[in-house]
């Protein structure tokens, strides 16, 4: 869906697109130094590279080693991050505030993954731990950090969402539902931090070109027990094909340097915006959301889960 059809859906109510979300007053941020979450590959470490060369004190967090040497051969300060282990996001959050001497300036919450499947299929386990990483790690390690946004008087929060966290997919549906609760405790703080000079912004990406899809997959095939599934077949097929048709539906995402962009606004502009749609599939997503019939919706929904993969659905 080229952007031009999304300009001219809230043209046609006298809204532009960058009337969706009006700009917020913040403080600005003399203390130029970030944490940005889940750096490995994609839109985390797209988002490090930018804002190191716009002159920020970039730290980068990781799980795996290989990743975090990686970080550090590119001249970052790498830090040890699980989101879904509490004790690891304490020792993240100390290791920031030691190395900055608890001067930061911002934390981009990027870290994150999509669990694929029926909600009928999904164990508790499952759904937990999509949780676990989506939202209570993620806002742990903000928690951490309020308190000294609120004493020096300013700060940025972003949170990398999804248009997910707008509308739900069918076969994605716990994904969307650790998004929508992201969205809401994102909206809830924002008023709450309200005066503080501390801004807290969503990214809202929709398809990108990031290895998203094909770790969710991967999920598909170790997490979901699809012996006994209603959707048995369908899970079968789709994962013997899932990610040719994620790599067939690339025409439609932007590189993940596009969401960089959206987040170093969000960073660095005296008017942060409170949701920052990035591709032409969120913006559409966004406008369907708030103006087409529940109906509509159930219907489109349900030709696409006859008719696409599940596995590949926009973040």
């Amino acid at each position: 869906m080229p952007r031009a059809v999304g300009s001219q859906a809230f043209s046609l109510l006298g809204r532009s697109p960058v009337c969706y979300s009006h700009p917020m007053k913040a403080s600005p941020v003399p203390h130029r130094n970030v944490l940005i979450t889940g750096c490995s590959t994609g839109i985390g470490l797209a988002a490090a590279r930018l804002m190191k060369e716009k002159g920020w004190h970039v730290f980068p967090t990781a799980r795996k080693d290989d990743d975090l040497q990686m970080l550090e051969k590119e001249g970052f300060v790498p830090i040890h991050l699980d989101v879904a282990d509490e004790s690891s996001v304490t020792q993240a959050a100390d290791k920031l505030l030691d190395l900055t001497e608890s001067r930061v300036g911002a934390i981009v919450n990027n870290a994150g993954f999509g669990q694929p499947g029926a909600i009928e299929d999904l164990t508790r386990e499952a759904m937990r731990y999509q949780f676990e990483v989506n939202v209570f790690g993620l806002q742990q390690l903000t928690n951490r950090l309020v308190p000294v946004f609120r004493k020096q008087g300013f700060g940025r929060i972003v949170n990398v969402s999804s248009i997910l966290g707008r509308m739900t997919l069918p076969m994605m549906g716990i994904y969307s539902a650790s998004k929508f609760a992201l969205e809401s405790m994102s909206d809830a703080m924002r008023i709450e931090l309200r005066g503080s000079g501390v801004a807290v912004s969503i990214v809202e990406p929709g398809p990108i070109k990031t290895e998203f899809g094909r770790n969710a997959i991967e999920k598909a095939r170790t997490q979901i027990d699809t012996v006994d599934s209603h959707f048995q077949d369908r899970y079968k097929r789709k994962l013997e094909v899932g990610e040719k048709e994620w790599e067939s539906q690339e025409p439609l995402s932007l590189p993940p340097q596009a969401v960089a962009v959206k987040i170093a606004h969000a960073l660095e502009s005296p008017r942060p915006r409170r949701r920052y749609p990035v591709t032409a599939v969120a913006w559409i997503g966004s406008f369907m959301v708030r103006f087409a019939p529940a109906a509509l919706m159930d219907a489109m929904l349900a030709v696409r889960l006859e008719t696409q993969d599940p596995e590949a659905g926009p973040r």
